[in-house]
Formats: structure tokens, sequence, C-alpha cells
């Protein structure tokens, strides 16, 4: 699994912007779900960095959730600035 600095560092500005509008218990689109697999290596690979609530949507699909290390790793390290965040190319 690849580090937190390297997968939020291959997320865009505003895909990283909007992880932080949501806050750090704040339910994941489906979209941004994507995004971290897309920046974890493929599809289902960001797994690890996002987790369930146990709660469902009213289609059934779970909610999920930055995994609490990862949310904090974010948050701590944003200081009102995405451009803060380490970039990193694939």
């Amino acid at each position: 699994m690849a580090s937190i600095a390297e997968v939020l560092g291959r997320l865009t500005p505003e895909e990283l912007e909007e992880l932080h509008s949501l806050g750090p218990n704040g339910h994941l689109p489906r979209h941004l779900v994507e995004a971290l697999d897309r920046a974890a290596g493929g599809p289902g690979s960001g797994r690890g960095y996002y987790v369930p609530t146990g709660n469902v949507t009213a289609t059934g699909g779970p909610l999920l959730v930055l995994r609490s290390d990862v949310s904090g790793w974010l948050f701590s390290s944003r200081h009102d600035d995405p451009e803060t965040l380490p970039r990193h190319n694939n």
C-alpha cells in the first residue's frame, strides 16, 4: 500500500478541496471514491484509504468515509493551502 502522502498527492487540487469541504467524517461521494482508487493505483485500490461507516445509502450501498489516519493526515497537513500537500506524478 502506498503512503497516505503519495496517494493524496495524486489527487487533483479540486478533489483535495472537495475532501476538505466534506470535513474529517464526511461521506464520500462515488466520484471521490473513484478518485482515491485512481490515485492508489486503479479500481478498488483505494479501499484501504476509505472505510464503511456501518450505515447504508437509500439504495443500499455503504456510506464511506476516509480512514481516521488518512483524514488526520489530510486535515493536519493541509493548513488552508492544498499546495502544501506533496505532489507525485504517476
